[in-house]
């Protein structure tokens, strides 16, 4: 009985493993949100496309496609709140938008 014969008697389930990458992904697109926002989530992008293929070339060996699906789709939102983010600050101090008083402490400069 050869390695490969035995391979296909096994039962379904039998021999599988979460790809180590797909946790990681997830991992990052989570803490992405609360640690690390812009490490994580770059971190969870590129890992999350690493276990993505890393599942496809196993064969069915290597399970873990959700939690690398969820790690990318974390990392891509919080990449976009980054960017939006960063697009308001800008208008804000370019002054194509005024905030409303109340975000600024002190506004009117004392003057009761």
């Amino acid at each position: 009985m050869t390695y490969q014969d035995y391979d296909r008697n096994l039962p379904p389930g039998y021999g599988q493993q979460s790809s180590s990458m797909a946790v990681v992904s997830l991992i990052a697109g989570i803490a992405s949100f609360i640690f690390l926002p812009v490490i994580g989530a770059i971190a969870a992008v590129i890992t999350g496309g690493m276990a993505k293929k890393e599942i496809r070339q196993s064969g069915g060996r290597i399970t873990g496609m959700g939690m690398a699906n969820w790690g990318m789709i974390l990392g891509w939102i919080n990449i976009g709140i980054g960017l939006i983010s960063i697009c308001f600050a800008v208008l804000v101090f370019a002054g194509a938008i005024s905030l409303p008083l109340c975000f600024i402490p002190f506004a009117n400069g004392f003057n009761y």
